[in-house]
């Protein structure tokens, strides 16, 4: 399962974004496997089309994606304390590393260096 990064989905979602192709490139690579994203990520991504009242229209556009969102589970807390503590990224960003934990063969994608390397230390693909 792929996990996607808020970076990967807001570009996507805009082509006016600098990184738009490139995040149309990524899906494609990864079309043939199951996408997902943890709840807050999509929030995340969900406030710039809210913010211009295209919400339904985004949610489209993820649904057919094929995005799966993913609740974090309730020991979530102390897992995301942790994960911020040991790699210092924000909390949005400890969310998708959390999502990938639990996904079954979990992997990452973003645009995010920082993210990519924890993810990579991690030994999330």
């Amino acid at each position: 399962m792929i996990i996607l990064d808020a970076s990967v989905l807001i570009a996507h979602l805009d082509s006016r974004d600098a990184l738009h192709e490139r995040a149309r490139e990524a899906l494609l690579e990864v079309a043939a496997q199951p996408l997902a994203a943890s709840a807050l990520t999509l929030a995340e991504v969900l406030v710039g089309p809210a913010r211009q009242s295209r919400l339904d229209q985004a949610e489209e556009a993820l649904r057919s994606l094929g995005v799966e969102p993913l609740s974090l589970g309730p020991d979530a807390p102390s897992r995301l304390a942790r994960l911020r503590a040991e790699t210092g990224l924000k909390l949005p960003d400890c969310c998708v590393l959390l999502a990938a934990q639990d996904a079954p063969a979990g992997s990452v994608v973003t645009f995010d260096d920082r993210l990519r390397r924890a993810a990579a230390g991690l030994r999330l693909a």
